[in-house]
């Protein structure tokens, strides 16, 4: 197995496109774990940190965000300025594993290893993010959620990895969180989670939004019904009601040792309503 350390996006995109088998190394915090398992046997293992801008979390010029691959999750906690912004995206981020592997773990890591319970992805998708593909055509920017397409998949080509994610701007009445369900404590994976994002008018009133849940499909789910349902409201009780019931009639969960349907899609709501009154909360500054 070869180990490539390119120092351009070029060079590594050449170096993916030529063998199939290859690999993109951020973190590694998923793909040290499945190398050392047996789960894959990978040709060559393409180490994307030494590109410039991998590792760098930069403010744009229209007030967005862009987050480099190869950012741990825990220099995004520790960066003021994203989560005064993006808190909720924040959030999801940092429950990934331990303290350890935080100092590792990326979101993009977490995004294209495509599992449906990823903690980072739901935030993302509910605020609208686009990551940045380079690839033998070039570049081309896609919403993250349409990157995964089925549990362990992406739609990345041959020669494909992504660069960077993007938030967008939403100035100073906007708020987004993220909250999940697990049985123990800490260091699990999502039985339920759920993000949302919105953007609030000078009078309180939800201008936009977004919702997303997490481990109760295939992909994240976008819940454009449950949007819906804060658009043009204050957050209140009748609002927040629609809100989840919307998410629980959009989960499509299974049953397994973790979960039955019937839980899972009440869960669902169950989340929905809170976090949407904690982003509502963090959109007006209270």
């Amino acid at each position: 197995m070869k180990f490539e350390t390119p120092q351009t996006v070029e060079q590594a995109v050449a170096l993916l496109a030529a063998d199939s088998g290859a690999r993109v190394l951020a973190g590694g915090t998923d793909l040290l774990v499945r190398l050392r398992a047996g789960h894959i046997a990978p040709s060559a293992i393409v180490d994307i940190k030494h590109i410039d801008g991998m590792g760098e979390i930069t403010q744009q010029a229209d007030g967005g965000w862009r987050i480099g691959a190869g950012v741990p999750c825990a220099a995004m906690g520790e960066h003021a300025g994203l989560v005064a912004d993006y808190p909720g995206v924040v959030e999801g981020a940092e429950l990934i594993g331990s303290t350890q592997v935080q100092g590792r773990c990326t979101m993009v890591g977490n995004l294209c290893n495509a599992g449906p319970a990823g903690d980072s992805v739901p935030a993302l998708v509910a605020a609208g993010a686009m990551v940045r593909v380079a690839g033998p055509n070039g570049t081309r920017d896609v919403p993250v959620l349409h990157i995964p397409t089925a549990p362990g998949k992406t739609s990345l080509a041959k020669g494909e990895f992504v660069t960077s994610v993007y938030l967008p701007p939403r100035g100073a009445r906007g708020g987004d969180a993220y909250l999940r369900f697990i049985p123990r404590t800490e260091m699990d994976i999502a039985v339920v989670g759920c993000a949302v994002n919105v953007i609030l008018e000078e009078d309180g009133t939800v201008a936009c939004a977004g919702v997303a849940l997490g481990a109760v499909a295939p992909t994240v789910l976008l819940v454009a019904e449950a949007a819906e349902a804060l658009i043009g409201t204050k957050c209140d009780d009748a609002a927040l009601a629609a809100c989840a019931a919307a998410a629980t009639a959009a989960a499509t969960p299974i049953d397994d040792k973790r979960g039955t349907v019937a839980f899972r899609k009440d869960v669902s709501g169950v989340l929905a309503r809170r976090a949407a009154k904690l982003a509502y909360v963090r959109a007006k500054g209270d």
